[in-house]
């Protein structure tokens, strides 16, 4: 018996240090990651209310809408210089089409045109890079610091998946604290209640941080995104790119009309549909529509088609598709909570705000313990100065 308490002492005492040092060194990452994935959780539903003149249109009486292809033409008179790289059509029928124009060197740096679909009408423009949640994303992922942001915050995400295992093992109740590790006291102390909201919100939550943290080292590591493949496919991830073209001579007319149309005949459920590989002369479009009819959230089905002509090259058909490849796409609604839309969104909102409080409440709490340590130590040398004369006066010093 003595041994097994020995061995739990020394294991708490190995967690106590791990928490304590690693939250320290990752807090302010994690309170960051943690907090603009809040945000995140809940971008589809706020980016068309915070930019509603961008997105919503009015749909006219008995209006129908225009051609795609006529569509695009004007979009592209707008930046003549730019070439066009995406397009997005949301399956909402009051939501503008927006178009996606190469700007500057960096791939992803693109200008955003967005047309009404039943007038013509030029909307605006923005550049993508510079809007609230593509700046909330990249603090997200690397801290806006490009490479070496993104090797930071993928340590901090394994610390904290250390720290949650550690700090189970610190909250793991015995017989005489059970009722305190599963309930908070509101009325208690200042001291007493900050521990509770470290402790029993934390525990509450730890399942679910845990699953959202771990699902992020996808992105950071590619090792655990070929890990996914391997486990469900035997082989690592496959590199897929879109098939070239079938006729090589370059075209002077736009199919995209026809393209959204033999999409829409070939996947009838509702979603959201992509275009993009525009900027490529040899190689065909990729257009991906989402089914928002499925079950779960991030099913894709990819079809590809000849820039020139319009014709069906290829198709990739999310029931046709690998398991790991279905594992992969099951990761990102699992880490965003959009897995099963409202309910599992809530959930990660509330788990990300625990996250996000989790280190502001355990720096409280080793503060409260290195404030407390001090006045013990100033205690007891305040409480030798008073013993020593005595002790001099015994000896017949005084």
């Amino acid at each position: 018996m003595n041994n097994i308490n020995t061995v739990k002492n020394i294991l708490k005492k190995i967690s106590s240090q791990l928490h304590l040092w690693l939250g320290i060194s990752s807090g302010l990452v994690v309170f960051v990651v943690a907090l603009t994935g809040c945000i995140l959780v809940f971008e589809e539903e706020l980016e068309p209310v915070i930019n509603r003149s961008f997105h919503v249109v009015t749909v006219p009486e008995n209006a129908s809408r225009l051609s795609l292809d006529s569509i695009t033409n004007l979009a592209q008179a707008q930046v003549p210089k730019n070439k066009l790289s995406r397009i997005i059509v949301e399956k909402e029928p009051d939501r503008s089409i927006l178009f996606g124009f190469k700007q500057g060197k960096k791939e992803k740096e693109l200008l955003t045109v967005a047309i009404n679909p039943y007038t013509g009408q030029v909307i605006g423009s923005r550049a993508e890079h510079d809007t609230f949640f593509e700046v909330v994303l990249r603090l997200h992922r690397y801290l806006c610091m490009e490479d070496t942001g993104k090797v930071i915050t993928g340590i901090s995400c394994v610390c904290f998946l250390v720290i949650m295992i550690t700090g189970l093992v610190l909250w793991w109740p015995n017989r005489k604290n059970r009722k305190q590790r599963f309930k908070v006291k509101w009325d208690a102390s200042p001291k007493r209640l900050n521990w509770d909201l470290h402790a029993v919100f934390g525990f509450y939550a730890l399942p679910f941080i845990f699953l959202i943290a771990s699902t992020g080292l996808v992105w950071s590591y590619k090792w655990v995104n070929n890990l996914i493949y391997l486990a469900f496919d035997g082989k690592p991830q496959q590199k897929r790119e879109a098939p070239a073209n079938l006729i090589s001579s370059a075209a002077s007319v736009t199919h995209y009309q026809q393209i959204l149309n033999k999409t829409d005949q070939l996947r009838p459920h509702t979603g959201k549909v992509t275009f993009t590989t525009l900027d490529a002369d040899s190689l065909s479009i990729t257009v991906a529509k989402t089914d928002d009819e499925a079950p779960i959230s991030n099913i894709v089905s990819f079809l590809y088609f000849d820039k020139n002509t319009g014709s069906l090259i290829s198709t990739r058909l999310y029931e046709n598709e690998t398991p790991g490849f279905k594992a992969r796409r099951v990761v990102f609604p699992i880490h965003t909570g959009s897995l099963l839309g409202w309910p599992t969104k809530i959930i990660a909102f509330i788990a990300a705000f625990v996250a996000a409080s989790l280190p502001v409440t355990g720096i409280i709490i080793w503060l409260g313990r290195k404030k407390k340590g001090k006045k013990k130590v100033e205690k007891v040398v305040s409480k030798s100065r008073f013993v020593e004369p005595e002790i001099e006066v015994r000896k017949g010093v005084l």
